[in-house]
């Protein structure tokens, strides 16, 4: 899933890229991914392409006369710039992986694509973004959130560190992965209980997550569309790594599966060497 700083650098790219065009048509190939009907996919045709932001986790492509296409690419979708396209026939309707297209003047633009069969890419064309609902609920971004605002949200929320961590009403932008690498830098199992967190736990928690997810920016942005996922797999110590060595300490990395997710962490960094207890099976090790 694209977390805060792909979109970040999917937003600076954008910015890079396309900023100046003007729109030749937005096609829409999965009804359904598209969340609004008013304004109407025309009304950004002939409109400049004037800025591209980042809400969280959403993307937002900023046109002339103030609309906005507002995107939440959700755990398998993704951006694809194309410098020319295939074909200038219109997209059809149908079961491919592209979800909208955005042709520009100049013969380049992107596709909105979204691999497997659960479709829940979501796009929005509005004049504000607050309007859309994703956004209108997020908490302060989780790289600039300094550290009494970071621990006032932590706090207000009880629960295990990494569901509140993720939760976007708490803070904004991240996700399942770097949510794994910002516990295991800050040295805290991920089964702790916000409200039992140490000011000093939480201060450790808000300069990981600023490393992180900072180190993680500065990789990111410059890098084209196409070769970020690569670059966000390259940076990462432990999500994703079971059974390899812990870049830290060498311990073996471990997984907790849930129904349709998992996370991973380092027992020697984060649990004091305990190894946590699948959910499904027993109750948790904290």
């Amino acid at each position: 899933m694209p977390e805060l700083p792909e979109v970040e650098a999917l937003a600076g790219y954008l910015r890079q890229r396309a900023v100046g065009r003007r729109v030749d048509r937005l096609e829409v190939a999965a009804i359904s991914a598209l969340k609004t009907y008013d304004p109407a996919p025309t009304a950004v045709t002939g409109r400049a392409v004037v800025d591209a932001r980042r809400h969280g986790k959403f993307l937002d492509v900023v046109f002339d006369g103030d609309l906005h296409l507002v995107v939440h690419l959700a755990r398998a979708g993704w951006l694809h710039y194309r410098e020319a396209f295939p074909s200038a026939a219109p997209l059809r309707p149908g079961k491919g992986p592209i979800a909208l297209r955005v042709r520009l003047d100049d013969g380049s633009g992107f596709d909105l694509t979204e691999a497997g069969t659960q479709k829940k890419l979501a796009a929005y064309l509005v004049t504000d973004p607050a309007t859309v609902p994703g956004v209108a609920k997020l908490g302060p971004d989780a790289l600039t959130a300094d550290l009494p605002t970071f621990t006032e949200r932590l706090r207000s929320r009880r629960g295990q560190v990494k569901s509140v961590l993720t939760d976007q009403a708490v803070l904004a932008g991240v996700g399942n992965a770097y949510s794994d690498e910002i516990l295991h830098a800050a040295k805290l199992s991920p089964f702790a209980i916000t409200d039992r967190l140490t000011d000093g736990q939480l201060a450790a928690l808000h300069a990981a997550t600023r490393q992180v997810l900072g180190d993680a920016v500065g990789r990111s942005v410059g890098q084209r569309a196409a070769e970020l996922k690569g670059e966000k797999r390259s940076g990462l110590k432990v999500h994703a790594r079971t059974g390899l060595p812990c870049p830290v300490c060498g311990d073996t990395i471990r997984e907790v599966s849930f129904s349709d997710s998992s996370l991973q962490y380092c027992p020697t960094c984060q649990t004091g060497g305990k190894a946590l207890a699948d959910r499904r099976l027993s109750r948790l090790v904290r």
